[in-house]
């Protein structure tokens, strides 16, 4: 397999062609950004934790039966995956009240919402990822509508698997988002799941252990990601 151009480079990972058109290479760095740019550092041993954390899951959700777009760890900062045809969306769904629900809301954070609450933002850098309903997917037609029932499907399938995960590891699942793709008709997990895409908080104390340290300025976010990572048993 040998890794040719360069296709993508976003905010902390690229992707790379291959000699095989159905796989790419996807590059973990150690770049780390917060409010849509505003704030940017390298962070060292990130791209390494993140391309190590998410093979991890991403191998646990394909063993629960959720297809994603992984197909192995090529080095310590790259991965092999399938190219997708993405969908234009982001999938969150949130277990705990945090983030922008509050601010939105004006609620307070750590209420813990019953039911799960599921959201859909559209991938636009330009307009800040703006959050969209069901009704904008099908008017505009960023999917199709069998294709966004899948992905809630699948999205609340992650759930379910990676809630009892985390909670065997002294963690709440907080929320999270997901991306997708087209893989020969098929909607597949693309994209990644890290602390940076996610919220994991200390069952016992709610401490922060995700990009939130970054974001508020508390210091030691690598550190945070790697005791998530060895708590559900994750090898750096």
């Amino acid at each position: 397999m040998e890794k040719r151009e360069l296709l993508y480079s976003g905010k902390a990972k690229s992707v790379y062609s291959t000699d095989n058109p159905d796989l790419m290479v996807l590059e973990f760095r150690n770049d780390t950004s917060a409010f849509d740019g505003k704030k940017v550092e390298k962070l060292d041993r990130k791209g390494m934790v993140n391309n190590k954390f998410n093979a991890f899951i991403m191998t646990k959700l394909a063993e629960a039966g959720i297809p994603t777009h992984f197909e192995g760890l090529l080095s310590d900062t790259e991965a092999l995956v399938k190219r997708l045809d993405m969908i234009p969306l982001e999938c969150v769904v949130r277990n705990v009240s945090a983030g922008s629900l509050c601010r939105r809301l004006g609620v307070a954070e750590g209420i813990e919402l019953d039911p799960v609450t599921f959201e859909l933002f559209l991938k636009n850098d330009s307009l800040g990822d703006p959050m969209v309903n069901e009704y904008h997917v099908r008017s505009f037609g960023w999917a199709e509508e069998a294709h966004l029932n899948r992905m809630k499907e699948l999205t609340f399938a992650v759930n379910k698997v990676l809630k009892e995960m985390f909670d065997q590891g002294g963690l709440i699942l907080v929320d999270y988002k997901l991306e997708f793709g087209l893989y020969k008709g098929e909607v597949v997990l693309g994209d990644e799941f890290s602390p940076d895409g996610c919220r994991l908080w200390d069952k016992e104390t709610r401490e922060k252990l995700d990009k939130d340290r970054f974001r508020q300025g508390l210091g030691n976010v690598v550190e945070g990601y790697e005791e998530v990572g060895r708590r559900i048993g994750v090898q750096f």
